[in-house]
């Protein structure tokens, strides 16, 4: 897939999250050398310029000779190689690799385009760094994880190739490629920059988006289950409150309960006035997660796009700026956005699974079980559902409120965007687990209404359940049925079931 710096869409980065391929539009190849070029003359003229002929942080003020300008290079990226904890993951780093590409691909960085034709060449043989995810406080840049990817274009530290973890030199020698030898200014280039914070951020949106889809659907199928109403979901109700997100929530649950024959048992004649909030109050809370998630795509569209290194090169006036595009605020406040989203969507789903187990709010045998008593049914995954939100929540304080100063002092405010960008796929996997929680207990309860029989679209949810997790009739080890049902989420065959177009982000 050829992207175009500075015009990725989100769509686009998720394709590349997913396993495709990038490369860079060859017109911007023109602008890069410009910016090259533009370094050498700066260089020429003998000024200290911050970056190229100077220490980096608190050493800004040494002037390095022309002699040791390549060693400088090489040495703030091995010094600035600093991570520690597991490697992130292979599907980051890639996306990590990409939103690297296309910021030097904009020209506004130093860089020289063979140096650009490495890290494309990279990914195209599928040579991965090994990044350790820990060490980065959002500014400036991501230092510690850029720098172990830099580090790996030298032939130093790690590459995963065909899944296979081995020194760099070895990976890149197997791949038919000689270490990279380092221009003025490109070791600080490379490791300078957000896109560690943005690739983990743009992850757990493109993981919440998806859940946010599977969330609409086993919501609709709780709704079924409970014998909950539609009303609440009538489009009147939410066009007079004008909230975009409620207004398509509301549509998309209409239409995955259309022509349910459950829907229409109880139309009329039933004593229920209202239903919970979990059921009423879905086009609401899952309205409002929408447009955060949407707020939270575009910011980062913008910083995928974006130049985020430091100093930046301005080939039509010879000069280099320096400032502070580094600073990853935009992405921690995204990445706090997501972070709420994932907890309110689990959260609301751990509420219908719990007043689905609850017979005096469903009207269902307790604890979805036939035999209440010598069977405990769900009693347990309930709450382990509970727990996964507990620990959601104890995970969702926002962590670009937080600082700590770096740098004696030179750097002293961060953003720490990693830290809440990195958090975002555990608590993911958080959410994945309850909602295939619900799942399993909707089709439960849709089963005791038989012959009664749900939505066309619904009813192919609960084929696509039952395809592995049969009917429980007594209690049996639960967590394979478990672990069934998050295999279906993450291969997203629950969206894929049905043949209404849900909301999203992306």
């Amino acid at each position: 897939m050829m992207i175009s710096p500075g015009s990725v869409s989100l769509s686009q980065w998720r394709a590349v999250y997913d396993g495709e391929t990038a490369c860079l539009d060859p017109a911007c190849k023109t602008q890069v050398q410009a910016s090259a070029d533009a370094v050498d003359r700066i260089l020429a003229n003998g000024d200290p310029v911050y970056g190229i002929n100077t220490g980096f942080g608190k050493l800004a003020n040494v002037q390095i000779e022309h002699d040791d300008l390549a060693v400088l290079q090489k040495n703030i990226v091995l010094s600035h190689a600093a991570g520690t904890g597991e490697c992130a993951q292979v599907s980051v780093i890639r996306l990590m690799m990409a939103l690297k590409m296309a910021s030097l691909g904009r020209g506004a960085s130093g860089v020289r385009p063979e140096t650009l034709s490495f890290l494309e060449a990279m990914l195209e043989k599928d040579l991965i760094p090994v990044v350790p995810a820990q060490g980065s406080v959002g500014a400036s840049g991501d230092l510690a994880p850029l720098s172990h990817m830099a580090a790996a274009m030298l032939g130093v530290g790690e590459i995963i190739l065909k899944g296979v973890r081995q020194p760099a030199a070895d990976a890149l020698k197997k791949a038919g490629m000689s270490p990279l030898e380092l221009g003025p200014k490109e070791g600080l280039a490379l490791l300078n920059g957000t896109q560690f914070s943005t690739a983990f951020a743009l992850a757990g949106l493109f993981e919440a988006d998806r859940l946010y889809r599977t969330a609409l659907v086993s919501g609709a199928l709780s709704t079924e289950a409970a014998k909950g109403s539609d009303t609440a979901f009538d489009p009147r109700i939410h066009q007079l409150r004008g909230h975009a997100g409620q207004i398509e929530a509301a549509e998309a649950l209409r239409a995955l309960m259309d022509g349910s024959d459950i829907r229409a048992s109880h139309l009329e004649n039933d004593a229920r006035v209202q239903d919970p909030y979990c059921l009423r109050c879905q086009p609401q809370v899952m309205g409002a997660v929408l447009d955060l998630l949407r707020q939270a795509g575009r910011t980062l569209e913008i910083e995928a796009n974006g130049v985020s290194d430091n100093p930046l090169i301005f080939p039509e006036t010879d000069e280099a700026l320096s400032g502070g595009n580094f600073h990853a605020e935009p992405v921690a406040f995204a990445a706090d956005m997501i972070a709420m989203a994932l907890c309110e969507i689990g959260s609301l789903s751990e509420r219908r699974i719990a007043m689905l187990v609850d017979p005096a709010l469903s009207g269902l045998p307790a604890f979805l079980t036939p035999r209440p008593g010598l069977n405990s049914g769900f009693m347990i995954p309930q709450v382990t559902a509970a727990a996964l939100v507990s620990e959601n929540k104890q995970s969702a304080f926002p962590g670009s409120v937080d600082s700590i100063p770096t740098s004696a002092n030179q750097e002293d405010h961060v953003s720490m965007a990693a830290h809440a960008a990195r958090r975002l796929m555990r608590m993911s996997d958080n959410v994945v687990a309850v909602l295939g929680i619900e799942l399993i207990a909707a089709a439960q309860g849709c089963d005791f209404l038989l012959p009664l029989r749900s939505s066309v679209s619904l009813e192919a949810v609960r084929r696509t359940v039952r395809e592995l997790i049969p009917t429980l009739e007594d209690d049996r080890y639960f967590h394979p049925d478990l672990e069934a049902a998050n295999g279906l989420i993450r291969q997203n065959a629950i969206v894929t079931a049905v043949p209404v177009e849900l909301p999203g982000v992306a």
